[in-house]
């Protein structure tokens, strides 16, 4: 998977932001097993804004935090060959992140 992620990665970082927004509302729990879901603000017009709102925390995590996060993540993979936690991603909501990256990409109970 990360051979095909890293030839086409326009198009895998909107398959990404797709996937994050089919499971808005989806709940997930964080590495110290803190429950939350998250939501995509909206425009007046409709359209996702680019921000996922943490059900936990007022900030919100941007589009393109989330695909630092993610390409962190890749880079990690690709050189340790996981990812040991959170942290290790080093963006802002990492703790929010990592979970949804493990929960929509590895089989349960593996870690990134």
């Amino acid at each position: 998977m990360r051979t095909a992620i890293h030839l086409q990665e326009p198009e895998v970082d909107e398959l990404l932001w797709n996937t994050i927004i089919q499971f808005e509302g989806y709940p997930f729990c964080t590495s110290k097993g803190l429950k939350f879901s998250y939501i995509i603000k909206k425009r007046r017009d409709g359209s996702n804004s680019g921000e996922m709102f943490i059900s936990r925390k007022e900030k919100s995590i941007t589009k393109a935090t989330v695909m630092i996060a993610f390409h962190k993540a890749l880079e990690l993979m690709d050189a340790e060959g996981s990812v040991s936690g959170p942290k290790k991603l080093g963006t802002f909501g990492a703790s929010y992140l990592y979970p949804v990256f493990i929960r929509l990409f590895l089989p349960e109970n593996r870690r990134l």
